[in-house]
C-alpha cells in the first residue's frame, strides 16, 4: 500500500515515511511509523480521517508523546501528532478554550497571565492538555476533571461534536475518552480568578518539588504505574528494593522509585521486561498488583 500516494495533499506539513517513534515520545524510545502526519487544524486533520477510513488504513494519535511507551517494531499505518500545531487560546471572562495540541505547561501559563487560579499543579506535567484530559493527568492535589467543562471532539469520519464534562466519565487517570475513537481537537476550562502573585508562588513551590524529586535529567514517560488504593507506588517499589533495578537500557530512576528511566539505548522490551519484573516482586513482596499508567502503542 503506498500511503504517501492516498495521503499526499491531506496536509501543509510533510509526511514522514517510517519516521522513528523514538523522535515523538519523551522515553526517546519506539520503532518507526509507516507514515507520520501534523496536521495544522481541523479541516487537515478529517481529511486525513476520511482518506484513512476509505483505505482501511489503520490511526494512531498522539500528542506530545510524555506518556507513551511504542513497541520495538513500531506503528503500522498513519501516526497523527497534534501537539504544537493545535495551539490556540481563546478567552472569555474566566472560560479559558485552549487547542489540545497547547502543552499543560503552556496552559498554565497563559492561565496565570490572565490571574486566573486551577491550572497552577499543570506546570510540570509533560505533555498536552488533549492527552491530558484523555487520561484525566493531575498532580498536587489537581486534576483535568477540576476545571475541565467541555472537549470538542471529532470522530473517525471527521466529524465534529461537543462533550460536556459529565459525559466524560471522569475517574482517576480514566475518561470515557479513552477506547472510544474520538480525537480531541479543543478543551474548554472554567478558572477562578486569584492575585498573580499567589499563583504564581504555587506555581514557583510546584515546579521546585517537581526538579527536586524527580528525574527529569534523564528521558521516562513520567509516572510509570497508578497509584494503588492505600499505596504510593514509587514507596512500595523502593521497600522491596528495586531503585536502580535495571534491564538493558531501561531503569528504575534511583531518584524517584516511581519513575522508569532509560540510561542510554534503552529498547521497548527493556521496559516492558523491567515492568513485569517490578510487577511481579512488588505483588510478592506486599501482595500489591501494580498497574502501568503510561500507554503502550505499536506492534508486538
Amino acid at each position: 500500500m503506498d500511503l504517501l500516494a492516498i495521503f499526499a495533499g491531506c496536509t501543509a506539513k510533510p509526511l514522514l515515511l517510517e519516521e522513528p517513534m523514538a523522535k515523538h515520545t519523551s522515553f526517546r524510545i519506539g520503532g518507526p511509523a509507516d507514515v507520520l502526519a501534523q496536521p495544522v487544524d481541523e479541516a487537515e486533520l478529517a481529511a486525513l480521517l476520511k482518506r484513512a477510513a476509505e483505505h482501511a488504513v489503520p490511526v494512531t494519535l498522539i500528542g506530545n508523546g510524555s506518556n507513551l511507551l511504542v513497541r520495538d517494531k513500531g506503528i503500522r499505518g498513519l501516526v497523527i501528532k497534534l501537539s504544537n500545531s493545535f495551539s490556540d487560546m481563546k478567552a472569555l471572562g474566566n472560560e479559558l478554550t485552549f487547542g489540545s495540541g497547547i502543552s499543560l505547561a503552556m496552559a498554565s501559563k497563559k492561565a496565570a497571565s490572565l490571574s486566573l487560579s486551577g491550572l497552577e499543579f499543570a506546570v510540570g506535567i509533560p505533555g498536552t492538555i488533549g492527552g491530558a484530559v484523555y487520561m484525566n493527568a493531575g498532580a498536587y492535589d489537581g486534576e483535568m476533571a477540576k476545571v475541565v467543562t467541555s472537549v470538542r471532539v471529532m470522530d473517525r469520519e471527521g466529524k465534529i461534536s461537543e462533550l460536556k464534562a459529565s459525559e466524560l466519565a471522569f475517574a482517576y487517570r480514566h475518561t470515557a475518552l479513552q477506547n472510544s475513537g474520538l480525537i480531541v481537537t479543543s478543551v474548554t476550562c472554567v478558572l477562578q480568578p486569584d492575585e498573580a502573585d499567589a499563583i504564581a508562588a504555587k506555581m514557583a513551590d510546584f515546579s521546585q518539588r517537581r526538579i527536586s524529586k524527580q528525574p527529569l535529567e534523564l528521558p521516562s514517560a513520567g509516572s510509570m504505574f497508578k497509584r494503588p488504593p492505600g499505596y504510593f507506588a514509587g514507596t512500595l517499589i523502593d521497600q522491596t528494593g528495586l531503585k536502580g533495578y535495571t534491564v538493558g537500557g531501561a531503569q528504575v530512576s534511583t531518584k524517584h522509585a516511581g519513575f522508569v528511566v532509560n540510561v542510554g539505548g534503552a529498547t521497548a522490551q527493556d521496559v516492558l521486561q523491567l515492568i513485569s519484573d517490578v510487577q511481579s516482586k512488588v505483588f510478592a513482596a506486599h501482595g500489591v498488583r501494580l498497574e502501568p499508567e503510561v500507554l503502550v502503542l505499536g506492534e508486538e
